[in-house]
C-alpha cells in the first residue's frame, strides 16, 4: 500500500458517506452541504 497524502494541495474531490454527493474542495468540507454527512476524500484509499 502505498502512502497518501489526506490534505494534498489543489482541489481535491471529497465524497459524502451518507448521500454520496460529491463536490470539489482545496480544504476538507467537514460536512456535507446538502445533508450534513460526513466527508471523505476520495483520493485517500478505504481500508
Amino acid at each position: 500500500m502505498r502512502d497518501v497524502d489526506p490534505e494534498p494541495d489543489g482541489e481535491t474531490p471529497y465524497e459524502c458517506f451518507t448521500c454520496g454527493n460529491i463536490i470539489i474542495a482545496e480544504n476538507s468540507p467537514g460536512q456535507c452541504p446538502d445533508c450534513s454527512g460526513s466527508m471523505r476524500n476520495r483520493q485517500v484509499p478505504l481500508e
